[in-house]
């Protein structure tokens, strides 16, 4: 599993280690709950209130006693052996995006994950502040989605329904199921560094599917403001996005369409 950087709060020790962790980032091994079984989810806990380091805490449950999606093992996790675990989910059918998380390296949404192996090790979407356990803060995130406009512009107010051609809605076929679970956002190095200017992935992918819808006559604006040398060209296409996005989509493909745009008009 690749190198996940977790943000706790915390201030890194400028005397004894400049380029290190802050003090309290370093994960150390936590608790150990039941004896070995068919199946063994280790799960990243951390808590501001506590005042501890991060923890890996190790679960050994019976397969047989929960559902066949990896959120069903959490969900089983919280219920019956530590109520104390804290993590976000809700529709569990991969329509909300709640219980995105990095799972085994990926990130993912834990209840589209079929148990077919024999341990996981969970820990939050990379690179996020961490508010407890696996929840990370996502209002950052929601703020660039906002700041593209996520709605259609008309100008005017229609008097009916704006009617939009077969061929122009079919455009935004691989846009719109977006969830905005931040798994891909979250997967892009440029995002991690530079996540306060870069709009990464997911909000590109948002931006471009309303660019391009035939009904919307705020074109020119939104390239204009998305023209920045942060906003849309920290974007290297190395499509971390595309390989980890748990719907299937490619943003990769709609930053390098927003690029292409950005030269013709």
């Amino acid at each position: 599993m690749y190198g996940i950087c977790l943000k706790t709060d915390g201030v890194i020790n400028q005397k004894n280690n400049m380029f290190g962790l802050p003090n309290n980032s370093k994960i150390v091994k936590g608790k150990s709950f039941g004896t070995k079984k068919n199946l063994v989810v280790n799960i990243y806990r951390w808590n501001r209130e506590s005042g501890n380091n991060p923890s890996i805490d190790t679960y050994h449950l019976n397969k047989s006693k929960m559902g066949p999606m990896l959120l069903d093992a959490i969900m089983y996790i919280k219920n019956n052996v530590d109520p104390t675990l804290t993590f976000r989910r809700s529709c569990r059918e991969g329509i909300c995006g709640s219980c995105s998380m990095n799972i085994n390296g990926t990130n993912t949404l834990a209840c589209l994950t079929p148990i077919d192996q024999k341990e996981y090790n969970i820990y939050p979407l990379p690179h996020m502040s961490v508010i407890k356990d696996l929840v990370v803060d996502l209002e950052p995130f929601f703020e660039q989605y906002k700041s593209i406009k996520p709605y259609v512009v008309t100008g005017k107010k229609p008097k009916k329904e704006h009617i939009q051609l077969p061929e122009d809605r079919k455009k935004l076929d691989g846009l719109y199921e977006c969830i905005l679970c931040a798994c891909c956002s979250t997967s892009c190095p440029s995002y991690w560094w530079n996540s306060d200017k870069f709009l990464g992935p997911a909000i590109l992918l948002q931006a471009y599917r309303f660019i391009v819808d035939s009904r919307d006559k705020n074109k020119k604006e939104r390239l204009k403001q998305l023209n920045d040398a942060f906003k849309l060209y920290r974007c290297h296409t190395i499509m971390n996005c595309t390989k980890t996005c748990p719907k299937g989509l490619n943003p990769a493909k709609a930053i390098s369409e927003i690029k292409k745009l950005q030269v013709s008009n």
